[in-house]
């Protein structure tokens, strides 16, 4: 007997904006959905704001008055007949109270239940939750510590370093990393305050400090009919103040039977969270290859383009389809990892300046393509970056067979990426991508800030060379007297006017310069 028929969504909301609302509506109208937009004050003239087929303001742009505001979010569904909503990543993609009140309002929220949610949201009942799972986990406390004399307890029976850590949000807010039992009490003091003010909760825990892991995830997915699945591993160690900047799949450390293993803890992560829909299980990898389970993302995250190259898989769409009441299309056997995949996740930050944000008109916009390169991109020429909002401005995404044909696409493609008008940090990628430990995938989380550290240190030490401005003054006045006569032609210096030089040449070098000084 055929199986049950699932009605499709007709109209989905997307709370959300930038490159990832985009993508979104992409996937809708490949679906044939139609797609609804919502925008705060400022993104009036954003690039998903032009893509949708509808778009309603909700507010300032403050989040708390636009797209952390539930209450517009369902009267925008309801006004424009939405039947569905999928909130991306970022601001309500993983409020249970969100989740909640889309179910009692009628509308379908894309993503998984607001009791699973829940249990993963907090680390501390998550923690629990995996010990009762049996799932391996970096040793330390299941529930927020009490006191610092518990802490100092811990500490001493767990060995030190430690972690202070927030039991609730991420991103790197309310943790601290304690070498020395001198340090605990001031840490625990600044994590707690950290965590009340970041997330209006100061639980914090404490569990052992794992010395230059790598940080591992693992892509599941789950229906609403029991069938779980995971999607392979993304390497995520390139991390700044523990916010991840640069992706890849598959992980170059994991083989074969280490991603079985972990693929098999993460369907039981999920399963024990009675998880659905789209998520990603995040894991701490020592030096000998023990895993440990961190944590777990509620949504879909920014990193997903890499999986879906190396599987074949539109995560966006499967989301969709199993928020509809569809039945995954594949198991387990059925996925296959191919080629290898990296992603550069391009903000508008000043590399120069501790990497503020930029805001500001793009007022010149050359995009690469090539080969294997794929870019998910929320700005175009013209547009007003915000300062409102996390500076995420596209993703440039590489595919290719193997991980060193991959690097070579991404380093041509980076080459061909400008921005003008602003800052960006496309000129960190490529020193990264030239890093020979990079290049033979020598990684750990504390990789980035030993390069950048590196880096400026000499930096410094150019800046500080004896003679240094005498050595640039001689350069720049031998290069003065010295160009226009090597431009000239059989005899004729470029220099008296004449039209020696290709105007072709004259305007590739003027453009190359300007370029150059404005991605300083």
């Amino acid at each position: 007997m055929p199986g049950p028929r699932f009605e499709m969504f007709k109209k989905i909301l997307i709370a959300n904006r930038g490159e990832i609302a985009v993508r979104i509506i992409r996937a809708c109208h490949e679906m044939g959905i139609a797609a609804v937009a919502v925008y705060s004050d400022v993104d009036r003239a954003s690039l998903h704001v032009r893509k949708a087929d509808e778009a309603y303001p909700i507010g300032a742009p403050p989040a708390p008055e636009s797209y952390l505001n539930i209450q517009k979010i369902l009267d925008v569904a309801r006004r424009s007949g939405a039947d569905a909503i999928h909130p991306g990543y970022g601001f309500l993609s993983e409020n249970a109270k969100f989740a909640d009140a889309c179910a009692k309002a009628g509308v379908k929220f894309i993503g998984p239940t607001a009791s699973a949610m829940e249990m993963m949201g907090s680390k501390t009942r998550a923690r629990q939750a995996m010990e009762a799972a049996g799932v391996p986990f970096v040793p330390g406390t299941s529930r927020g510590l009490e006191s610092f004399e518990q802490a100092q307890q811990v500490a001493a029976r767990i060995g030190y370093p430690v972690m202070f850590k927030a039991a609730a949000g991420g991103g790197g807010k309310g943790m601290r990393l304690v070498q020395a039992p001198a340090q605990l009490k001031s840490s625990l003091e600044e994590a707690r305050s950290e965590a009340e003010r970041s997330f209006g909760d100061g639980e914090i825990y404490i569990e052992k400090a794992i010395v230059n892991p790598r940080h591992i995830e693992m892509q599941v997915l789950a229906d609403e009919h029991g069938n779980t699945v995971y999607l392979g591993e993304r390497e995520c160690s390139l991390q700044r103040r523990h916010q991840k900047v640069l992706e890849e799949a598959p992980s170059p450390v994991v083989d074969p039977d280490m991603r079985h293993r972990m693929g098999e803890v993460a369907v039981r992560v999920a399963q024990a969270a009675n998880y659905t829909n789209a998520g990603t299980v995040e894991f701490l990898v020592d030096q000998q290859k023990n895993f440990y389970f961190l944590e777990m993302n509620t949504r879909l995250q920014v990193e997903h383009p890499v999986t879906e190259l190396v599987t074949g898989l539109d995560l966006v769409h499967l989301q969709i389809r199993i928020a509809a009441g569809e039945k995954l299309p594949f198991a387990q056997a059925d996925v296959h990892l191919r080629g290898h995949a990296m992603e550069c996740r391009i903000y508008a930050e000043d590399p120069d300046n501790n990497y503020f944000p930029s805001p500001g008109k793009i007022t010149l916009l050359i995009a690469p393509t090539g080969p294997g390169i794929r870019r998910d991109t929320g700005m175009y020429e013209g547009w007003t970056v915000p300062l409102d909002y996390d500076p995420l401005l596209a993703k440039l995404v590489g595919y290719g067979e193997n991980r060193e044909q991959v690097i070579a696409r991404l380093s041509c493609a980076l080459d061909e990426y400008f921005v003008g008008g602003i800052k960006t940090n496309i000129s960190l990628f490529r020193r990264i991508l030239t890093n020979p430990d990079f290049r033979a995938a020598k990684l750990d989380t504390g990789f980035l800030d030993r390069m950048l550290k590196q880096n400026d240190e000499l930096h410094r030490d150019a800046e500080t060379a004896p003679h240094a401005a005498e050595v640039a003054a001689i350069a720049a006045g031998m290069f003065a007297v010295l160009a226009p006569a090597a431009n000239g032609i059989a005899g004729v210096s470029a220099s008296n006017g004449s039209a020696a030089t290709s105007t072709w040449k004259k305007i590739g070098r003027d453009e190359a310069l300007r370029r150059l000084a404005t991605d300083r």
